[in-house]
């Protein structure tokens, strides 16, 4: 439903429905669509089907599709094509982890891909209170004109915002400011579809976020709110490209590209599962993605000297603090705070109650 999502309001354009088997081709071995010149589209956006459905639908023209038991979508002049299962993995993801756990749910699913033309009946809801935040591309570039931007720089992010991220957001616009934008508006996008397990679930990071702006880390003026309503794939270079290109048909003209982006660690090894720097290298490399400047990551840490999130300099490396997102978890999750200016005060009081919300549970 959160792929319906995404190719019902644009964000995966010029596709106008799931891939047929031409396109999935494309996507899988050039990370492109090639047909009307090079269109970055790294990820398969693919619907798979049992055998038994493929069998029954064989010679339909029109399907349609159901999500809780509501017709949401018809899929026009289906195509059916094999859904070879570890080929994609290990194209998409570089492992065929069964660990990973979007490669589960992949290994999982139906044995046949469907494509085709795709009608969606009504705009999609989800009733959770954050239906206000999830913006379409054309109502994003609306919010830009509104604000009469000169710049948009967009900001991904799937975890709570802390300092150093407040910091590199801080910096861009100064730097943006600095080449002669007057109006450079601010995408804070954090990711609203499926994320695993272990990760902040989006209303409480929608909160987390709110507070963030309430302490005036960020400029509410100058800070356009909205979900990306992709499911998160954890396949880091491969994935950014997808995370980039979307923010792309939705206005911005630069992205911000984090470290280790879209990446986790090896299911089995713990150790990072893609370079950390690759992914930031890959986008500057990537083809397609022609009307938008990366901005690179710089690394921020925290300055124990200024007790505040600073640019790491490695000719003081003693005054710095790497605190991991693992280790800020650990924190928040046993009810300790972390060091004065690591995170606005409000946004780390949100963490701290969503992990004793867990231990009620």
């Amino acid at each position: 439903m959160q792929w319906v999502q995404v190719l019902a309001e644009g964000w995966a354009t010029p596709l106008n429905g799931f891939m047929r088997e031409r396109e999935y081709l494309q996507c899988l071995h050039f990370d492109c669509l090639l047909d009307g010149g090079v269109i970055n589209l790294s990820v398969p956006v693919v619907l798979p089907v049992s055998g038994a459905d493929t069998e029954r639908l064989d010679g339909c023209t029109a399907v349609a599709l159901v999500y809780n038991g509501r017709r949401v979508a018809i899929l026009r002049n289906p195509e059916f094509y094999e859904h070879r299962k570890e080929e994609r993995c290990a194209r998409q993801w570089g492992t065929t982890c069964k660990d990973h756990p979007y490669i589960k749910m992949v290994m999982e699913s139906g044995d046949w891909l469907v494509g085709g033309d795709l009608q969606v009946l009504d705009r999609i809801y989800w009733n959770d209170g954050l239906d206000t935040y999830r913006l379409t591309p054309n109502e994003l570039k609306q919010k830009f004109k509104e604000l009469n931007a000169d710049a948009v720089f967009a900001f991904q992010l799937r975890n709570p915002v802390h300092n150093g991220h407040a910091l590199l957001m801080q910096d861009t616009r100064r730097r943006l400011m600095d080449r002669g934008y007057r109006r450079p508006v601010l995408l804070l996008h954090p990711l609203g579809g499926w994320t695993k397990d272990d990760d902040v679930p989006l209303p409480w990071r929608m909160r987390q976020h709110a507070a963030v702006l309430e302490e005036g880390l960020l400029d509410p003026a100058s800070t356009v709110v909205a979900i990306f309503p992709s499911p998160m794939m954890y396949a880091g270079p491969t994935e950014v490209q997808w995370h980039c290109r979307a923010r792309m048909v939705a206005g911005a003209n630069f992205y911000i590209v984090g470290r280790d982006p879209a990446g986790m660690p090896h299911p089995a090894t713990g150790k990072d599962l893609y370079d950390p720097t690759h992914g930031a290298k890959v986008l500057t490399m990537a083809p397609g993605l022609i009307s938008l400047e990366i901005v690179p990551f710089r690394v921020a840490a925290y300055n124990k000297a200024k007790k505040a999130m600073d640019f790491y300099d490695s000719k003081n490396h003693q005054d710095y603090e790497f605190i991991s997102g693992t280790r800020m978890r650990k924190m928040a999750r046993e009810g300790e705070n972390p060091p004065d200016g690591f995170m606005a005060p409000k946004a780390w009081t949100v963490l701290k109650e969503y992990y004793k919300s867990l231990e009620k549970a």
